[in-house]
């Protein structure tokens, strides 16, 4: 099978550890060898990652340097996917033994000028603070934050993917037998003028809406999104939690689910789903029996 692989924030960074290369690295050694094991089982694989801490981090940098003269987000996303696709790609091919090739590639993703999402920013990046620290250094650098469980943190656009203009190129990557690493963070969001050309945009894309963009154009026959939860769950951190195996679309749109968490996960696993694929949620660590059907919880129009 093709299997479309989107790494939860967990593989890079558990809420609370130092933004440090040595924390990211130890964590992406220990899911490289998860990864590892779906290619040994048969599978060709493409990987997608998360870079919410990291852009963060690389903005507040920025800041303390030149105030004045800030990099843009599509740059500091370009910067973030090449670091943490480097990580990625060196410790995989350390995990199999250097016996596949595997490469990274920083990915434009082009999105809508008119999407309503920047006009209301909402995605997370960097550090989590205190209130009161979140509302100073918003004042300061004009943020935009919110409330992330008991934090505070900054929030910008996440306007909705379209098309992945780089497409192409992961083709021939993937027909070469390519592991490809590629969309990290999202993508990098562009738009495109109206004489054909393409130029960045201030902008952080959602990484499970662009795994299942880039899954769906790949025709993947699975995208997996794993995170540090082991399934779905109805009624989820209640006495009454239910773990859920198998959801049709359907079933899923009908279940409420938190939109700072699992929310965009189930909803990224419906599209995909809607396609004839099969999306599994769950557990790194549960990556091939997820696949397999022995874990995770599946999304899939047939039970």
């Amino acid at each position: 099978m093709l299997v479309v692989t989107a790494l939860g924030g967990n593989a890079l960074l558990k809420r609370g550890e130092p933004l440090t290369a040595k924390t990211q690295r130890a964590n992406v050694r220990l899911a490289a060898a998860s990864l590892a094991e779906i290619v040994r089982a048969g599978h060709r694989l493409v990987i997608t990652h998360g870079n919410g801490p990291q852009v963060g981090l690389l903005a507040l940098q920025g800041a303390a340097y030149k105030p004045e003269s800030v990099f843009p987000l599509d740059v500091l996303g370009a910067e973030t996917g090449g670091m943490i696709g480097y990580i990625i790609e060196q410790e995989l091919e350390n995990a199999l033994g250097h016996d596949r090739p595997v490469a990274t590639l920083l990915t434009q993703v082009l999105v809508d000028r008119h999407d309503p999402a920047f006009g209301k920013p909402t995605k997370f990046i960097g550090p989590v603070y205190e209130k009161d620290q979140a509302e100073a250094l918003a004042k300061a650098a004009r943020w935009t934050i919110a409330q992330d469980g008991k934090k505070w943190r900054r929030v910008v656009p996440s306007p909705r993917p379209v098309e992945i203009p780089d497409m192409r190129v992961l083709k021939l990557l993937l027909d070469q037998d390519v592991i490809v690493i590629c969309t990290g963070g999202g993508g990098i969001p562009v738009l495109r003028l109206e004489d054909g050309s393409t130029i960045g945009v201030e902008a952080v894309i959602d990484k499970d809406a662009a795994s299942t963009l880039l899954a769906r154009q790949l025709n993947a026959d699975a995208l997996l999104l794993l995170t540090d939860v082991d399934a779905v769950y109805r009624d989820f951190g209640t006495e009454d939690a239910a773990r859920i195996s198998n959801l049709t679309p359907a079933e899923a749109r009908a279940l409420d689910f938190p939109a700072g968490s699992m929310g965009p996960k189930v909803t990224a696993a419906c599209e995909f789903a809607a396609t004839g694929g099969f999306a599994g949620i769950g557990r790194l660590d549960d990556a091939v029996a997820i696949l397999d059907g022995r874990a995770g919880t599946r999304v899939s129009e047939s039970r």
